[in-house]
């Protein structure tokens, strides 16, 4: 239970990431207020899998998934810019992710 609550804090990281940007420095209502839930949310569920997660490995997964999943919202659905250089660097998260993953209790 404590990976799926991890993986959806994750998530909702990248929701208030992204929604942060639409809020254009908070000065948008809905998207500022999303941004807020948002983080809310992901940290309340970050909390609670660090009830069983070792710290290292729950704040390494939640920020790698909320660091992956806004370079992929960005990508789709800002149009920001994909090279090779940036998809290494996305691989290389993701690889960390996996070790991270295989060397917890």
């Amino acid at each position: 239970m404590a990976w799926i609550m991890l993986v959806v804090a994750g998530l909702f990281e990248v929701v208030w990431a992204f929604s942060m940007k639409q809020s254009a420095g908070f000065t948008k209502l809905v998207p500022s207020l999303v941004t807020i839930a948002g983080m809310i949310v992901s940290f309340v569920l970050l909390a609670f899998s660090m009830r069983s997660l070792p710290l290292g490995t729950a704040y390494t997964i939640w920020t790698g998934i909320g660091a992956v999943g806004s370079f992929i919202a960005g990508i789709i659905f800002l149009g920001e810019h994909l090279n090779f250089p940036r998809i290494c660097a996305a691989l290389l998260i993701v690889s960390g992710l996996i070790l991270m993953k295989m060397s917890s209790e």
